[in-house]
């Protein structure tokens, strides 16, 4: 008897005989990579070889029955797939893309359905019986989701969530499972793996969260990987980290990917295919150099020219801003000139922002020394590494979290020490659209009372005032009047985004701190939305801080940079010196890290890029 048989002999007969029915197959169960012992099989065994086909798709369609009906989702969707390829589908937000994908591995909803045909391996996935699917999922076909707040599981810590994937599909102890999933988890970069392991997803950042998700998809090594929107929530290092860290899966163990994304840059650093869907329908599939050098469609030719595209924005720099500030030897970076005369929306003097202690868990200072100045009708872009705390600056700011230290006034009110009574009538003044829109919209309120709600609180809006009121807002974000008694699960996640974005101008505000408000969507939808900002801001002359990793968005709309790494600004200027000499070597890596939607040109700035991290690290 082999010594994998001798490990297993402890299982009930019943699970032997269903995962192991011959015992020569034994001796092929031990993972190559963790050295655990599989408890499920391999459709096919592990001799994939390059080339060879995973997926067939034939003639897939689905379908959601909607009062009374049936609404086609997508439909006519044919391609195939291959070990070590790498299919990007893209397409405008609500154009079947991850349905189509979701079908595979039997995820719709009650009310839908898939017809047609998806063959793994030769083994049909359409319809396939619950048992047989649990098998599959995790172990042959693992998904990245597009929220990872709504993915992993509130209940659980993260580092346990990896770990129960890894023993739902391997003979492992406890203690294997955590060391492998802190194997995982350095492997994804999250910092301090061993303290990570036991926190719960709302202690994370939301790229961190998004690094958890990757890492427990990642377990078992699948032959087929569907990323939907897997850089979504990343700064762009860390998407570089974590592309390179896709293709290293491809290259080792030969697994294919289906890549949903809506980042063209993304697609031209990792695609060798491409399928453009629209209303449900493949408009155009080839080759990517095919694709982004000569498209045929005129939706791929359209949805092309709107990615923004980092250092092709040449802006004006007003006189006022022409400055360029940089952190030298730990000292803060002093406050950014503004216009003068003019009475700052926003002015943060030495701020710090602490966490309080919490049990034995010491405070933990998030931001330091942090000093930044917004007038009236500026974009600020404020940028940097997920966990460096942009977004606990971007909550403090809307009196979220409270200041430790230094002086934050906003909107013309000293909001340092302030209760959260005293800043009921300020709140008006605020707004704020946040990264997760799954997760910010009340799941039990149609959207039109969520937006809504802010105009019946502040400005006692009632009855056919508060409805026209929100019917504008849900034109301006360019969603049908008629979407305003939907529930935000029957939304796409940009969808979901433009209603957090129409909710937050609600109240026309002075100051909108947006946080990552464009990174569900697709370029097409994302461009428009960037216009709406530019155009209502010229309206309304808010002032806006512009939370992102997208540095190509920032360059769009932001008259002004700032970088944050560590709790730390260490470089504050005008957004042209920024983009085209930047000072500091975290500056350096994140621009050079930003992927362009040029598949000949994104393969010479990932060797830059490469070289760059090298020199930095050496």
């Amino acid at each position: 008897m082999s010594g994998v048989a001798e490990k297993l002999r402890s299982l009930p007969a019943s699970v032997w005989n269903y995962v192991f029915p011959n015992e020569e197959e034994l001796t092929g169960q031990v993972d190559p990579h963790t050295g655990a012992v599989r408890l499920s099989r391999r459709l096919g065994g592990d001799n994939v070889q390059k080339g060879d086909s995973i997926l067939e798709v034939t003639d897939l369609g689905v379908n959601f029955w909607v009062n009374g009906e049936w609404f086609a989702a997508a439909e006519h969707v044919n391609y195939e797939l291959h070990a070590g390829e790498v299919l990007a589908i893209v397409g405008e937000s609500g154009s079947g893309k991850t349905q189509s994908s979701m079908a595979l591995l039997g995820l719709l909803p009650p009310n839908g359905r898939a017809t047609g045909s998806a063959k793994l391996k030769g083994v049909e996935l359409i319809d396939l019986d619950a048992a047989a699917m649990r098998e599959i999922r995790g172990n042959e076909i693992a998904v990245i989701f597009q929220e990872p707040m709504t993915a992993l599981n509130p209940v659980y810590t993260v580092g346990f969530q990896i770990a129960e994937t890894l023993r739902a599909h391997f003979i492992m102890s406890p203690k294997e499972a955590r060391e492998r999933a802190l194997e995982l988890m350095r492997l994804v970069e999250i910092p301090e793996p061993e303290k990570s392991y036991d926190k719960y997803q709302h202690q994370l950042s939301g790229g961190q969260r998004q690094r958890i998700m990757i890492a427990q998809s990642l377990a078992c090594d699948p032959k087929l990987l569907i990323a939907d929107e897997p850089t979504t929530a990343l700064d762009v290092t860390v998407q570089a980290e974590i592309l390179k860290l896709m293709r290293s899966l491809r290259e080792r163990v030969d697994a294919a990917i289906i890549l949903i994304t809506h980042d063209m840059g993304v697609v031209a650093d990792m695609a060798d295919r491409i399928i453009v869907m629209k209303d449900g329908k493949v408009v155009e599939h080839g080759q990517a150099a095919d694709i982004f050098y000569n498209p045929q469609h005129p939706y791929t030719k359209a949805l092309l020219k709107a990615v923004p595209h980092l250092g092709t924005v040449n802006l004006v720099t007003p006189p006022a801003y022409n400055y360029s500030i940089v952190e030298r030897d730990g000292e803060p970076v002093p406050i950014a000139p503004g216009d003068p005369g003019a009475e700052p929306v926003l002015l943060m003097e030495d701020v710090a922002i602490e966490y309080p202690a919490q049990g034995r868990r010491p405070a933990f200072r998030a931001a330091e020394h942090i000093n930044l100045r917004i007038d009236p009708g500026r974009v600020v872009g404020l940028v940097g590494e997920s966990g460096s705390g942009k977004t606990t600056v971007g909550r403090a700011i809307v009196g979220l979290l409270p200041i430790k230290e230094g002086k934050l006034t906003v909107a013309g009110k000293d909001i340092t020490g302030a209760k959260n009574k005293e800043l009921l009538n300020w709140r008006k003044d605020v707004g704020i659209v946040f990264q997760d829109p799954g997760s910010s919209l009340n799941p039990r309120l149609p959207v039109g009372e969520s937006i809504g709600e802010a105009l019946f609180l502040h400005e006692h809006l009632r009855g056919k005032e508060l409805s026209s009121r929100v019917e504008e807002l849900l034109e301006l974000v360019e969603l049908p009047k008629s979407m305003r008694n939907r529930y935000p699960h029957e939304f796409s996640g940009g969808q979901r985004q433009r209603i957090g974005i129409a909710r937050a101008l609600a109240l026309r505000p002075k100051l909108l701190v947006a946080d990552e408000p464009t990174s569900a969507l697709d370029v097409s939808i994302q461009a428009r939305v960037l216009d709406l900002f530019l155009d209502l801001q010229a309206r309304y002359n808010f002032a806006c801080l512009f939370i992102s990793h997208d540095l190509a968005v920032v360059e769009t709309l932001s008259s002004q940079i700032a970088v944050m790494s560590k709790g730390r600004l260490v470089e504050v200027g005008p957004t042209p010196l920024i983009v085209s000499e930047p000072q500091h070597p975290y500056t350096q890596r994140l621009l050079a890290a930003v992927p362009v939607p040029d598949p000949a040109q994104q393969r010479e700035r990932r060797e830059l890029r490469d070289a760059v991290f090298a020199s930095q690290v050496s």
